[in-house]
């Protein structure tokens, strides 16, 4: 959730509010406070064919729906689908208000998650295949050590992830150190293949580029991280990527807008009539 919330006084009239919604970065309503408590919440529907002089408190809605700080994001996802609403109050059990989700944040948690379950399959994947042990970590890596695994990422989702790290609300990033951080594995990595190996014994972003992109671009140095541990070094496929690819560092990844996503363009190509 946002917890610096914008809000209205029932006290306010209409034309307060509507011109702090004309001159507002997105806001299509608020929710309507005495203090911290929670009075109702007024959209700029409630305002529409109403007096300019009348009070916030007789065009409001009152009988509003509102979370509570413990639900799951999952559960308020389902009430802001199933009642349509586009801004969900979260309200504690004394009646303040202390966040808001919007239909947008819901959308957002869902996107490029880094869940325990995710983090764990990776790592018996990476058990499976290569023969090795694994164990997994939490914990702060500077994003001047990672690796990027990934080349593109795209303009829109970069904005949501730049909002989400704004308010604090950005997922952790999963990391495979290929070798561990032992000073004999990083010996044992440059003795095995020269330049590629040493490449490897660098910590390989494999997930949240988005996140990292964003990070950078806000001047952040370090993020939380799930670290995925190989006890010993081994040749993973998206290590040869990043070589191939010439990437090195985080501003190595290039931002496009997602009009380039091929399946938007494969859309595109439909709509004017197939491809040639």
């Amino acid at each position: 959730m946002t917890r610096d919330v914008a809000t209205v006084s029932p006290d306010d009239t209409v034309e307060d509010v509507a011109r702090r919604i004309a001159e507002s970065d997105g806001h299509s309503g608020f929710p309507v406070c005495e203090g911290r408590h929670v009075e109702g919440f007024v959209s700029a529907r409630d305002l529409l064919l109403r007096e300019d002089h009348e009070p916030i408190f007789r065009v409001m809605s009152e009988d509003l729906l509102v979370a509570h700080p413990d639900m799951a994001v999952q559960e308020a996802a389902r009430v802001i689908l199933r009642s349509g609403i586009q801004k969900l109050p979260v309200v504690d059990d004394a009646g303040h208000l202390v966040g808001i989700i919007s239909n947008a944040d819901a959308i957002r948690s869902q996107i490029e998650r880094a869940t325990p379950g995710k983090v764990d399959k990776l790592t018996r994947t990476l058990e499976t295949i290569h023969g090795v042990d694994a164990r997994e970590e939490r914990r702060e890596v500077a994003l001047a050590d990672l690796v990027p695994t990934q080349g593109t990422v795209y303009a829109d989702e970069l904005e949501g992830r730049i909002y989400e790290l704004e308010r604090g609300l950005a997922e952790p990033l999963v990391v495979i150190d290929n070798g561990g951080a032992t000073p004999e594995n990083r010996a044992t990595v440059g003795e095995l293949a020269g330049e590629t190996a040493a490449r490897e014994r660098d910590l390989l972003l494999a997930d949240g580029h988005h996140r990292a992109t964003a990070a950078n671009r806000l001047g952040i140095e370090e993020m939380d991280a799930y670290v995925i541990v190989l006890d010993e070094p081994v040749e993973l496929g998206m290590a040869r990527t990043a070589e191939e690819e010439g990437l090195e560092e985080i501003s190595d990844i290039e931002v496009v807008d997602y009009a380039h996503h091929p399946l938007v363009e494969a859309t595109e190509r439909l709509q004017n009539g197939g491809p040639d």
